[in-house]
């Protein structure tokens, strides 16, 4: 239970950061140009909301309003309590205001329905549907009012916010904490592989070189890479081997991921089993194994790598097996074979050196703050293209079933806090609600995008008859994607 409190915490305060970024960029924007924000909240606010606040007007909790006082005392300000999306009691208001504050004539609030959040912008048809409002005469701070480009700027705004806000996150951790890895062509042993991988043609000991003919480098990046390509050039041996990668890879490698056998995703280093802690008490203490000690074979079936070693050690509960042990005494290497009592789950109380970087030659790099901003770009470019890339796969039957909701993302966030892995999947998902959003879908920014480039096209706008039902219709399709994508997650949860 404290395992889901941890991530579903993580889910909601990096969804609420996301949507702060993205609908302040339509805020911002909105008012650079002249056009009144009627309101702006962090998640949905159906029928009431937890919170809301007008700048010296008022404020309220659970749909209760306080009006603030002027200097004679008495009440100022005109507050409603009517829902989101009835007609907005805002244009009168805004009609009698002589003085066009930035902040001031914006109702600030925080709704109870964690789904998204929002901007009503004056003379919009947005998902506020406020049709009242578009029977009035347009007022030049409205955003019907205003040009075609600097309409559709308002429009991309959340888009690029979340962009920028990705590049931030991601400049913001190299330059914390730089960039350290083994470069794949360093690992002198190659790669072990899942079973996925393996099934197409990877072996245990290959060495990825080359993705669709790209040189591949980083670990962390060649994941992808290699999910995403047609084919990828291994090093095997003294010879190079091609292999065609199917178009369904990516979704075996994530229904791998999900199973409870899953021990590698995609791919991981070969790395001597190598001994860095002996526990008192436990069995290999007990015989006499030593920290730095390196475990050559068990009952003398060869361990070359931790893959070998975690592969054969189950199985063995409450017996005895017998490990050859290497052993370094100064410039001498000794062998020796040392039988060791395991306890009721294989254990025998060691701990392993995991970190590649202490066998094979590593790159560490280092950036000042303004190095740290390109990569951060560079990064940011890589993820969205990577992200568009895998987006053609929803739309075959392997994608369909992969599709999750809020589930399926809180399930990414480590189980434990941890701020790096956190700003790192924040940033993931940022560009990821960044290219969702720009979708020419009515109801998206993308589809309000599509309408307006249509006008700049034909030099005329749709109707908002029109307007009016393909919001309708986009909304409702947002709707029917939501409850199947977190369907899918119930239904993946009884299987």
């Amino acid at each position: 239970m404290d395992t889901f409190f941890i991530k579903a915490a993580q889910l909601i305060l990096a969804f609420a950061i996301l949507v702060i970024i993205h609908e302040f960029g339509h805020f911002l924007f909105a008012r650079l140009f002249g056009v009144r924000v009627e309101k702006f909240y962090i998640f949905f606010n159906p029928w009431t909301q937890l919170f809301k606040w007008r700048p010296k007007k008022y404020y309220g909790f659970f749909g209760k309003t306080i009006k603030f006082k002027d200097k004679s005392g008495e009440a100022q300000g005109i507050a409603t309590d009517s829902p989101q999306t009835a007609p907005s009691t805002a244009t009168a208001e805004n009609s009698a205001e002589k003085k066009d504050s930035f902040w001031g004539n914006t109702e600030y609030g925080i709704g109870w329905l964690p789904l998204g959040g929002y901007c009503k912008i004056a003379g919009m048809i947005d998902e506020s549907m406020d049709t009242e409002q578009m029977k009035q005469p347009a007022q030049d701070w409205e955003f019907r009012s205003k040009p075609a480009w600097q309409r559709l700027l308002i429009m991309i705004a959340g888009v690029l916010f979340n962009f920028l806000l990705a590049i931030v996150i991601y400049a913001g951790i190299v330059y914390a904490t730089g960039e350290k890895y083994v470069p794949l062509d360093q690992a002198r042993l190659g790669m072990d592989y899942s079973g996925e991988a393996r099934k197409i043609g990877f072996h245990n000991g290959d060495i990825p070189l080359l993705a669709d003919g790209k040189p591949l480098t980083n670990p962390a990046e060649a994941r992808m890479q290699i999910a995403q390509a047609s084919e990828v050039t291994v090093q095997r041996g003294d010879k190079k081997v091609n292999i065609p990668i199917p178009e369904n890879f990516i979704f075996l490698l994530d229904q791998e991921a999900k199973s409870d056998t899953a021990m590698i995703p995609l791919m991981t280093y070969r790395m001597p089993v190598e001994i860095t802690q002996v526990v008192a008490g436990e069995g290999a203490a007990k015989a006499g194994i030593e920290k730095g000690d390196r475990i050559l074979a068990i009952d003398a079936i060869p361990t070359p790598s931790l893959g070998e070693f975690f592969a054969i050690l189950p199985g063995h509960d409450d017996g005895t097996v017998t490990l050859t042990i290497a052993r370094t005494n100064g410039t001498a290497t000794d062998t020796l074979h040392i039988p060791v009592q395991l306890s009721s789950n294989s254990k025998m109380g060691v701990g392993l050196e995991t970190n590649p970087a202490v066998f094979f030659n590593f790159e560490e790099k280092h950036y000042t703050l303004l190095q740290s901003v390109p990569r951060g770009v560079s990064m940011g470019t890589e993820r969205l293209v990577s992200y568009a890339k895998s987006m053609k796969m929803v739309f075959t039957k392997e994608g369909a079933n992969s599709i999750g909701g809020f589930g399926s993302i809180g399930s990414i966030f480590p189980e434990s806090w941890d701020w790096l892995a956190f700003w790192n999947i924040a940033a993931f998902l940022s560009v990821a609600l960044a290219f969702m959003n720009i979708l020419p879908i009515p109801a998206l920014d993308g589809g309000h995008v599509m309408f307006l480039l249509y006008e700049v096209i034909f030099r005329r706008p749709p109707s908002e008859k029109f307007m009016e039902r393909a919001q309708i219709v986009g909304m409702t399709l947002l709707i029917l994607l939501l409850i199947y994508a977190n369907g899918m997650d119930i239904v993946r949860l009884f299987k």
